[in-house]
């Protein structure tokens, strides 16, 4: 199982701040976007930053493995 989180206004498209992905052997981040994407297109519209595991990712061709945590992030900014 892979968790997928949504912060911000991903999150508030979505409707969920996270939702649990089965895994697929040699499954990439790409194509986690991409299904993820026709179904949360004007989510996804949004979506700037990636994490893989706590750390940004911006590397799509990366295999992902069961257990992992991606986060799905809008641009931000702060003062």
């Amino acid at each position: 199982m892979i968790k997928a989180l949504f912060f911000g206004p991903v999150a508030d498209m979505v409707g969920q701040r996270e939702i649990d992905v089965d895994y697929q052997s040699g499954a990439t981040l790409g194509q986690l976007r991409e299904d993820l994407a026709a179904r949360y297109p004007q989510a996804f519209a949004l979506v700037a930053f990636v994490a893989l595991n706590g750390r940004q990712e911006r590397d799509m061709s990366r295999r992902l493995a069961d257990g992992d945590e991606i986060a799905f992030m809008a641009k931000f900014s702060g003062g």
